[in-house]
């Protein structure tokens, strides 16, 4: 039996699936960009905690050169403005000192940028800030305390 074709719904499917296929981009999108943020997060984690292991079995230590450290390890792309410290407390110096990296910066989510193209009027802020610190001890010590800390 043949089916019978109405007049006005030859283009139909057409005109659903053009409809419907920016929303379903958006919705896997989404999930990837925030992935994407959250991989690059851990990163500057990783970029932070190898910048402190270095400051921590320098002697004697310089902050340059553990900024320097943490900065050729940050990722690179959507990361932007990074802010590197490294820091050695100025405590006693026969206790616990600690070797303190730093890092700051924002990450560019594409769909943000793209719903303030898209969107006429569209007041979305596009960028994410990461912060990251790592303290470690400072190694060239004393492994004892000879007075009061």
């Amino acid at each position: 039996m043949k089916q019978k074709l109405y007049h006005g719904s030859k283009g139909q499917s057409i005109v659903e699936l053009t409809l419907l296929t920016p929303l379903l981009l958006a919705a896997l999108y989404i999930p990837a960009d925030f992935g994407i943020a959250f991989y690059t997060a851990h990163l500057v984690q990783n970029a932070t905690r190898e910048a402190a292991r270095i400051g921590a079995s320098m002697n004697p230590f310089d902050h340059t050169t553990v900024e320097n450290e943490a900065t050729k390890r940050l990722p690179t792309g959507r990361f932007a403005n990074p802010s590197v410290t490294a820091s050695l407390d100025s405590g006693n110096p026969t206790c616990m000192r600690r070797v303190l990296v730093t890092v700051s910066g924002t990450y560019s989510p594409f769909l943000y940028q793209l719903i303030n193209l898209v969107v006429p009027g569209a007041n979305v802020s596009n960028t994410i800030s990461i912060t990251r610190s790592t303290a470690m001890r400072f190694d060239s010590q004393p492994l004892t305390n000879t007075g009061t800390c």
